[in-house]
């Protein structure tokens, strides 16, 4: 049976338009699956890191008892759990619960400087010995190892994903690397016998901890998952 030109046309549009759009919406659907499937791994490994490090360092402060490592401690527990709102939004594929997850980041962030801050006080006022130096000043290492692996791949997967969550998580981790490395100093003045220096630099960790809030805080509220530039 012939088919009129505008017959033709009409099928041929209807065709073109439906398997553009079914093309299109599978392409969108793969998408989100495949930031979902990343977004989890990323967080689940660097979960996987920092709780190692924690734990790790956990046992050091049983021993060794510095403030400073406390802090430090404190902190990575905290940034560890940190992932679990984060790989959950990333699981149900939601933007909004990115959103949420990253204020939650900072939440925490600013919730372990309180303590970092309540610790440091009380052994400012009840000064104790320390001990097993050199054991501290690994602990240190442990952390600043255990958070640039965290960091490098936040960062990566951040900056792919264009998750603003992420990436604040990603330089929270960078930082926490360094502050890691102030136990290691805090060890090496006690040994050299400035006993307050170890409650001074879990002082200085306090207040690094809460500039990083404030930075986390900028980023996550002021973009938008999905919507930041993915350059690094």
């Amino acid at each position: 049976m012939h088919m009129s030109t505008d017959e033709h046309a009409h099928g041929h549009d209807h065709a073109h338009s439906h398997d553009g759009d079914h093309g299109h919406s599978h392409g969108l659907v793969d998408r989100s699956l495949v930031r979902s499937r990343e977004g989890v791994r990323a967080v689940s490994i660097s979960l996987a890191v920092l709780g190692a490090a924690a734990v790790a360092q956990t046992v050091v402060f049983a021993v060794s008892g510095s403030v400073a490592l406390l802090a430090d401690l404190i902190h990575n527990f905290g940034d560890a759990l940190t992932a679990i709102p984060l790989g959950i939004a990333f699981f149900l594929r939601s933007f909004r619960g990115e959103k949420l997850a990253g204020l939650a980041v900072v939440l925490a962030i600013f919730v372990s400087a309180c303590v970092a801050l309540y610790e440091t006080i009380m052994r400012l006022i009840h000064p104790q010995h320390l001990s097993h130096l050199w054991v501290l000043a690994l602990a240190g290492v442990i952390g600043f190892a255990g958070n640039e692996l965290a960091a490098r791949y936040r960062l990566s997967a951040g900056r792919r994903l264009r998750s603003p969550a992420l990436i604040a998580d990603g330089n929270h981790a960078r930082i926490d690397g360094f502050v890691s490395l102030a136990v290691v100093a805090s060890a090496a003045l006690v040994a050299l016998g400035a006993q307050v220096a170890d409650p001074l630099i879990g002082l200085v960790i306090t207040a690094v901890i809460l500039r990083i809030t404030w930075q986390s805080w900028r980023t996550v509220s002021q973009t938008d998952p999905g919507e930041m530039d993915a350059t690094p």
